[in-house]
């Protein structure tokens, strides 16, 4: 993910509402015409994947239950003020860490440099007989009655008194405390085990002693003890009913900067390490071995992005090895004295990420990349032959929003079969090196792209080749479905000047996209479910798609979690959609471009021929059910005629219904949910169907 679009996670960043241009309206009663004697490929169950990278806090917060920030003390401890970050206050909350403090004075806190338990740097407190000294952290969120676990790596003098307290409150009884003694010259690790007896959002963990000598503290660790393997309970219970197919990890840009190995083995005697990325600290907790555990734990199927940034092909067979091979093997071996004795068998493997971006880690030339590419393939199918390899491509649209054409040719327009094409470059010269390409697309709430800027613009990251544009609610609910239709447009013009591509069957990962800029609520949710439609549309190519990211389906905090309306949309389709895709017509077709045809406006607006409704059909896998997914992105009741071809409905129906009160209606933790999704049995098929403003409707018709 790029550096420009990091806000579009956050779901506390909001814009200013658009004030919509005037309303889109068919000028005819429309009618859906369905043809059950055409059916596409099925629509694959990784179509409804998920991205998820370790951007900020993202994966250490929002997923990880770990408490405590820094636990293995990357920065030094002291009393200094912290300072305020430049840049946007809401990046910086979400990506600002909680900081260890000394308990008095802070000389008697110094960083040990020359025997580290891990990393750099570990912290030794000097002690007093008579007075307390110490270190804590506090910002923590703790419920009464919940029970939290975990440990401390301590050293020190034999004469040193340590206590571990839990505190929750200003009184002397508002705390647990746990006495420590008998320290050894020899890190050693404790167990530690609290009940909180009151509810508090800032409490804290302190790490005190008394007596002689020092002590020093090698890392700590404080979970809920209801985590499973690790993973916060709610968040995960949550994401495992999206059924999301696979999850696409560690990265996203992170990975540019990555090494694997720095993450396996005892948590604790993993170095803490900074991300270029993004900037900051990573723990480095969650691993590839964690990665698997959570894979398991939401019952979906990995794909690994591995490092050609910084990182080289020997390191990326290594990683094969260490997930796929045997414990005969050395690094399966290494595995399995990790704790991991059975292969994790991961199919599907990625080769970077977004390499033709001048924001990406270790970026070089397309020519170069290939040459890297090809590399890597060789290595990691050494190890094993077995592997689905997914390319790291970029369409024209890709590269001319990005401006990675104009940086590479000069030229604002991405062109086939330049060095503005990165996915025609891997066509051409890395046949045999790849399964599936990969690609990418964000979009801009309220923004298209600007081809006056993108002459111009060196694209910083504080300043991108976008204008602002006044949209009727069906235009802006289509712009990220847009996007879609352009790689589909793409791939024909590809299939054309490649024709092997349909002979290899390779296919198209869309395994990043997202919109910024706009809270989840009812209008993103229905703009959503448009790309979903879109996706659906061209599944005999595009079978990945992972949405960026997994926990921008939630609105959470540090104890609990619910869906969003974003989750809810997908929840929506993965339990009722059917899965096998018929062809729709109609009789009012989207309109024409209104921009130029280009950058993010594809030469044909996105959606079904039933404007300004998006429709989509398809049966379910046992034919026994034809179901029909209904986006009205209108301020208005919309009705259309449904006519359906070669086969006959009969019976009783059902209906499931997203909308709210508002097209800004939102769930929003601690308040009544503003969306839900709504069950109605109908006695019959309807022939003409109407529907609320700003909704998602999915009906299930039985076929006789």
């Amino acid at each position: 993910m790029k550096k420009r679009t990091l806000l579009l996670w956050l779901p506390l960043l909001y814009v200013v509402s658009l004030a919509p241009a005037q309303e889109e309206v068919s000028p005819q009663p429309v009618v859906a015409t369905l043809d059950a004697t055409k059916v596409a490929d099925p629509i694959s169950k990784y179509d409804y994947g998920m991205f998820i990278e370790h951007l900020g806090n993202i994966i250490n917060h929002g997923l990880w239950s770990e408490m405590l920030d820094d636990r293995k003390f990357y920065f030094p401890i002291d009393s200094a003020p912290e300072k305020e970050p430049a840049g946007n206050p809401m990046r910086a909350r979400f990506m600002r860490l909680k900081k260890w403090r000394p308990i008095g004075p802070d000389e008697f806190v110094v960083m040990d440099h020359d025997h580290p338990y891990v990393g750099e740097q570990s912290p030794e407190i000097k002690l007093q007989s008579d007075t307390a000294h110490g270190i804590q952290q506090s910002g923590l969120a703790l419920r009464k009655g919940k029970m939290y676990t975990g440990r401390v790596a301590l050293a020190g003098s034999p004469q040193a008194r340590v206590q571990i307290s839990l505190v929750w409150g200003p009184d002397a009884k508002d705390r647990q405390t746990i006495p420590i003694n008998a320290l050894h010259a020899a890190y050693a690790k404790f167990p530690l085990k609290f009940s909180a007896a009151a509810d508090s959002d800032d409490a804290r963990i302190e790490i005190t002693g008394v007596g002689t000598g020092s002590f020093h503290v090698g890392a700590v660790s404080l979970m809920p003890a209801d985590n499973i393997h690790g993973f916060r309970a709610d968040t995960t219970s949550l994401l495992r009913q999206l059924d999301s197919g696979f999850y696409r990890l560690p990265g996203g840009n992170y990975i540019s900067g990555y090494d694997w190995r720095d993450a396996i083995g005892d948590p604790d005697k993993r170095p803490p390490t900074w991300d270029f990325a993004w900037n900051v600290m990573q723990p480095n907790d969650v691993g590839m071995d964690e990665f698997m555990d959570l894979c398991r734990i939401l019952k979906v199927d990995p794909y690994i992005t591995v490092n050609a940034g910084y990182g080289d092909d020997r390191s990326a067979a290594d990683q094969v090895e260490y997930m796929n091979g045997s414990v005969q093997t050395h690094m399966g071996a290494m595995r399995a004295a990790n704790g991991h004795p059975e292969p994790y068998h991961i199919k599907y493997w990625n080769v970077g990420n977004e390499p033709y971006g001048n924001w990406q880690l270790g970026r070089t030339a397309l020519r170069y990349f290939l040459i890297k590419h090809n590399a890597f393939v060789k290595a990691m199918r050494k190890v094993d032959p077995s592997l689905v390899i997914i390319a790291s491509g970029a369409m024209p649209d890709q590269m001319t929003v990005t401006n990675s054409a104009r940086r590479a040719t000069g030229k604002t327009q991405a062109e086939y079969g330049t060095d503005g094409d990165w996915t025609g470059g891997l066509l051409d010269k890395s046949w045999g090196y790849f399964e599936g390409i990969s690609d990418h697309w964000y979009c801009y709430s309220g923004k298209r792209f600007d081809w006056d800027a993108g002459k111009d613009n060196p694209f910083l990251y504080d300043q991108n080749p976008f204008t602002s544009v006044d949209e009727s609610p069906v235009g802006w609910a289509r712009r990220p479905s847009n996007r879609v239709r352009e790689k589909a447009e793409a791939w024909e013009e590809y299939k054309k000047r490649f024709p092997a591509i349909e002979d290899k069957k390779i296919f198209l990962a869309i395994d990043e996209w997202a919109e910024s800029g706009m809270p989840p609520n009812m209008k993103l949710a229905v703009s959503y479910a448009m790309v979903m439609h879109e996706m659906f549309r061209h599944t005999h190519f595009i079978t990945m798609g992972a949405f960026t990211f997994a926990t921008a389906t939630l609105d959470f905090n540090s104890t609990d979690a619910i869906f969003n309306t974003t989750g809810l949309m997908f929840k929506l389709y993965r339990e009722h959609y059917g899965t096998l895709p018929i062809e729709i017509t109609g009789n009012s077709p989207q309109p024409a471009p209104k921009w130029p045809v280009g950058g993010d406006q594809p030469a044909m607006n996105a959606g079904s021929p039933t404007y300004p409704l998006d429709i989509a059909a398809a049966f379910t896998a046992d034919r026994r059910f034809l179901t029909v997914a209904v986006a009205n992105p209108t301020a208005s009741v919309q009705k259309f005629d449904l006519n359906v071809q070669g086969v006959h409905l009969n019976g009783k129906s059902k209906m499931w219904q997203m909308s709210g009160a508002t097209d800004d209606a939102a769930n929003l933790l601690g308040q009544k949910p503003q969306v839900e999704i709504a069950e109605t049995a109908l006695p019959e098929v309807p022939s003409t169907i109407s529907v609320p403003p700003v909704s998602i409707t999915i009906y299930e018709f039985p076929v006789r």
